[in-house]
């Protein structure tokens, strides 16, 4: 009798475990480790946090993602990398290995994209970056395959500021004189790296240059000596928190410019409110085509699912890699994560920037350059992508 039962309570284990697996099977786990404190919390919370909400509830309302034979939902693991990186490669380690999950999405910031690299391919995960600029994409697909690039080279975003100047002066819009600033991380440094040398070729000045690092509260100083130089445009390429701080102080300090750009941040709805009639005519990096019918259908959805503005570029680029993971895996009909990299490689994607192909792990196609026109920040220039205005001299900060 009692080794009756004994096989028994076996067998039920055995049921019961198989039940399990069979449950667990149903789902695919998603982890994700970005800021929610420390310099980028602000940034993340706008572009990566609500895009993974908005499209992991999109998949599982429409009864999850096919794969193979199975229709299965998404379910997140999440950590705050503090704007860490050595925090941010523990969390990858953690999902990895601990948490075990299917998929990983990348993290948030060009440096936190570049410091766990090596350790979500170590793991074999497909790493598609969105909000990273880098002219190391090239490098980085050949060192890390698994790793695809999507929000442009740093000297697409360069030259797409200083082509737009070139195109102002020769119509008599502005003079050769520029200010030039940046954040002291690899997204700044990179920038001014290469517009330096375009900005010398398309026959400007640098009046005034300097740096800052990260973090920095205090940018009075920047724009009172960017403003002592007498500039006719000021370019910064900077991060959310500096954006808002140096355009307060151009406001305040009254810096007359005819173009005034600064870097991310300078796309998100908050800024247009923050600054109202001021923000108009201002440049920044990015920018999306907002005449564009899938886009505007993309910005309607944010809007009612999530009651709240996308970010003007790097959002509907994040929310387009989210939809490459996706159609990546049913089109490989399975979670085996090199036969999801291999099928991103092969593959054109339907997104909401547009088709995506990334033969060679890397988008071509980027906007550039962004100006707020109207409450709305419109792409002025482009690389493979059609633009939705012309660019124009900002006036006064009133």
């Amino acid at each position: 009798m009692l080794r009756r039962t004994f096989i028994a309570l076996t067998a039920s284990a055995a049921t019961l475990a198989l039940a399990g697996a069979a449950y667990a099977q149903e789902v695919i786990k998603i982890g994700a480790s970005a800021p929610k404190s420390g310099p980028l919390a602000g940034g993340a919370a706008m572009t990566h946090w609500p895009n993974i909400k908005l499209w992991m509830q999109e998949v599982n309302d429409a009864g999850g993602l096919k794969v193979g034979d199975k229709q299965m939902k998404l379910e997140l693991v999440e950590y705050d990398d503090k704007t860490n990186g050595e925090e941010a490669i523990k969390n990858i380690q953690r999902l990895a290995t601990v948490d075990e999950v299917d998929f990983i999405v990348a993290p948030y910031s060009t440096g936190l994209n570049i410091a766990t690299a090596p350790a979500i391919a170590r793991y074999g995960y497909p790493h598609i970056a969105t909000t990273a600029a880098t002219d190391g994409v090239k490098d980085f697909a050949g060192r890390w395959p698994n790793s695809f690039w999507m929000l442009g080279t740093s000297t697409q975003l360069a030259e797409g500021i200083v082509s737009t100047l070139a195109k102002m002066k020769d119509k008599g819009d502005i003079g050769n004189k520029v200010a030039l600033v940046n954040v002291a991380d690899a997204f700044g440094l990179e920038l001014v790296a290469a517009a330096k040398p375009a900005l010398d070729a398309a026959g400007f000045e640098i009046v005034y240059e300097t740096s800052y690092p990260l973090g920095t509260q205090d940018l009075a100083p920047v724009i009172s000596q960017a403003k002592a130089a007498a500039p006719d445009a000021f370019v910064a390429f900077s991060y959310p928190g500096d954006t808002f701080a140096l355009t307060e102080q151009a406001q305040v300090q009254n810096l007359d410019v005819g173009v005034f750009y600064t870097g991310v941040g300078t796309a998100f709805p908050p800024f247009a409110g923050r600054f109202g009639a001021a923000a108009n005519g201002i440049m920044g990096i990015g920018g999306i085509n907002s005449e564009d019918p899938t886009v505007k259908a993309y910005i309607d959805k944010h809007k009612s699912v999530l009651n709240a503005d996308p970010d003007y570029w790097a959002s509907a680029t994040t929310y387009a890699g989210l939809q490459i993971l996706g159609q990546a895996i049913e089109k490989a009909g399975s979670l085996d994560r090199a036969a999801v990299v291999e099928a991103i490689k092969t593959n054109t994607f339907d997104t909401v920037i547009g088709p995506v192909a990334m033969p060679e792990n890397v988008n071509p196609n980027v906007w550039t350059v962004g100006q707020w026109d109207g409450g709305v920040f419109k792409a002025v220039a482009a690389e493979g992508l059609d633009v939705a205005i012309e660019p124009a001299k900002k006036g006064g900060w009133q």
